[in-house]
């Protein structure tokens, strides 16, 4: 059954029991094959990379969590967006979030460019200059919203319209909100994509994609890519991506309630030259965030001023923890030139705005003092004499 409500469904969605047995956690089906009852005669399943009954249970969860048609779990987030990236022949080309993760700008600068496969990179928070670059060849446009690091906004309702008028596909990464805070598919996507690794998993112990498409079409495109390039995810990690999801919710809404205290702390630090964050009645990415997500979510980007030695301040971090990924119970800080985004060229960075001195943080449960005292005790050993 379909839950009304979403904190609900996070438990008991999709296929959240074992009927031969009753346990009330899906098993993990740790097989590689299925046997057969004769030829042509199988129980539902065939060969793990086609099908298993914890990953189905998976798909079923996050299909029916973003309102899609149906759902796919991958090897990690990348693997999730190769297959959807699949979906397009030499000769088209994608159009990007002016800063996406530069996992995605590597993946089509230095990948699918083989293939014949391109991209533009669009200011797509102006939907009349997104508009303008749509050109014959463009088949699909990627959004990323908020858009990492920036936390730029794109209004995904327009973006969507625009891009339905001039039949692209419509592809949101949703990594950062999770369908907890934002619906894509309700706004208009096409196909939802996530690093499952992030909020979804939320302990930082799994690497996983998943994808949600909205029609039937897709899905059985989607389902052929899966199979055929097999990029799939293992029966033991889906297991426990469903563990994580249960308590997706009550883990966002301190996520959350920390990143916003943080983002106002820092926003009125007088060591502070800027924040990004649009949970901030400040951030210019505000309203239209509003008016399609819950709130801001809990990732913050900002910039000390130029007598902060940014090193320094990364080293002081006592409660922090300097590394890659976001979306884990721990708070994370991260250097986004040198980091998450050192694939995308240092003039393609500066000209969207990823400076050298920007910090992206992404805020754990932990208790807020603690946070904001480890961030005031490295900013102020960070002062420059």
């Amino acid at each position: 059954m379909a839950y009304k409500k979403f904190d609900t469904a996070l438990i008991h969605g999709g296929i959240s029991t074992d009927e031969r047995t009753g346990a009330v956690n899906v098993p993990i089906y740790q097989t590689s094959t299925f046997k057969q009852d004769g030829l042509g005669k199988m129980r539902g399943y065939e060969y793990s990379r086609t099908g298993n009954p914890t990953r189905e249970a998976l798909e079923a969860l996050i299909a029916e969590l973003e309102g899609g048609y149906a759902g796919f779990a991958f090897a990690s987030g990348l693997a999730a967006e190769t297959a959807v990236l699949s979906l397009l022949h030499s000769g088209d080309r994608v159009l990007i979030s002016s800063n996406v993760y530069g996992g995605t700008f590597r993946l089509l600068n230095q990948v699918f460019d083989h293939f014949n496969i391109n991209y533009t990179i669009s200011d797509t928070e102006d939907v009349e200059s997104f508009e303008k670059d749509i050109t014959d060849d463009v088949k699909a446009v990627l959004i990323e919203s908020p858009a990492n690091p920036l936390m730029t906004v794109t209004d995904i309702r327009a973006v969507a319209e625009t891009a339905h008028r001039h039949g692209l596909l419509v592809i949101v990464d949703n990594t950062f909100m999770t369908p907890y805070l934002q619906k894509p598919i309700e706004l208009g996507a096409d196909i939802v994509i996530h690093s499952a690794t992030k909020y979804l998993g939320g302990h930082s112990d799994v690497v996983a994609g998943l994808a949600v498409v909205k029609t039937k079409s897709l899905a059985e495109k989607i389902a052929f890519i899966q199979n055929s390039t097999g990029g799939v995810l293992p029966p033991f990690d889906s297991f426990l991506l469903i563990r994580g999801i249960k308590t997706l919710a009550v883990r966002l809404d301190r996520h959350v309630a920390n990143a916003e205290a943080a983002a106002r702390r820092l926003s009125e630090h007088p060591a502070v030259k800027s924040v990004h964050y649009p949970g901030l009645p400040s951030d210019k990415g505000y309203e239209v965030n509003k008016s399609q997500a819950k709130n801001g979510g809990a990732m913050i980007s900002f910039e000390l001023k130029d007598n902060y030695d940014i090193n320094v301040f990364y080293e002081s971090l006592q409660l922090i923890t300097l590394a890659e990924s976001l979306g884990g119970v721990e708070s994370l800080v991260c250097h986004p030139s040198t980091m998450t985004h050192a694939a995308i060229p240092e003039e393609i960075r500066k000209k969207v705005g990823i400076t050298d001195g920007l910090i992206r943080l992404s805020i754990g449960i932990e208790d807020i003092d603690d946070i904001l005292e480890d961030l005031e005790q490295a900013i102020k050993a960070s002062e420059v004499e």
